[in-house]
């Protein structure tokens, strides 16, 4: 069990991806500053009930990520711009609201069970497939280029890249962090994204035939 300071936002974040935060509040200035002064990471959670700024403490989701800040931009009144590096997931076990001005958790740690390597290297290689069907999509929908060789090599980071990449409620990218086995993350992010693909592939072929000026009619 660890103590850690926790951010409630309205987002996801996954181990070894990356998160920019605008920092206004006072308490979270307050938070960052602490966590930069002590060299310590903070939590990210999921809000379930109550909102991200200006407002009561949010009541997180019990499972979130740890933070560790790699960049600060200071800006004017204490403000900050930051951006921090997802970790390892966690699973709350209690919150203070009573110490300091922000959530303090007690946390224990949340590994993902792994799977067979040879298994996990199989399942990797159908999700990269996807992965890249999709961004050559988004390539093809917004006309820019995506560095396709950043695709991380590692299974389960890749599964974490894609999970964040992809355009889906909030919600369910909170299960995908819930997930408990390395086989089923992967598996789940692979059907998100073979069903995302077509949905691009649709849109793609509508925009084409709107652009000719044909008409089924």
């Amino acid at each position: 069990m660890y103590e850690l300071p926790l951010f409630p936002l309205n987002t996801v974040l996954f181990p070894s991806t990356p998160i920019r935060l605008f920092i206004f509040e006072e308490r979270y200035k307050h938070m960052i500053q602490d966590c930069l002064d002590k060299d310590q990471a903070f939590g990210v959670v999921l809000i379930r009930r109550g909102v991200e700024a200006m407002g009561p403490l949010a009541e997180p989701h019990p499972i979130g990520t740890s933070a560790k800040i790699t960049e600060v931009q200071r800006l004017n009144d204490g403000r900050m711009n930051i951006v921090a590096g997802g970790q390892e997931r966690f699973r709350i076990l209690s919150l203070d609201k009573e110490a300091l001005p922000y959530l303090i958790g007690q946390l224990a740690p949340y590994p993902l069970r792994m799977e067979d390597p040879t298994l996990l290297a199989a399942l990797g290689d159908r999700l990269r497939y996807w992965v890249r069907r999709y961004l050559r999509l988004l390539e093809q929908a917004g006309n820019t280029q995506l560095d396709l060789n950043q695709i991380p090599p590692d299974p389960v980071s890749l599964a974490y890249m894609a999970a964040a990449l992809v355009q889906i409620p909030t919600q369910q990218k909170q299960q995908l962090l819930s997930i408990s086995e390395s086989d089923t993350l992967l598996e789940q992010v692979r059907t998100i994204y073979r069903r995302e693909v077509v949905l691009l592939k649709t849109m793609l072929a509508t925009q084409v035939q709107e652009n000719s000026g044909f008409s089924m009619n």
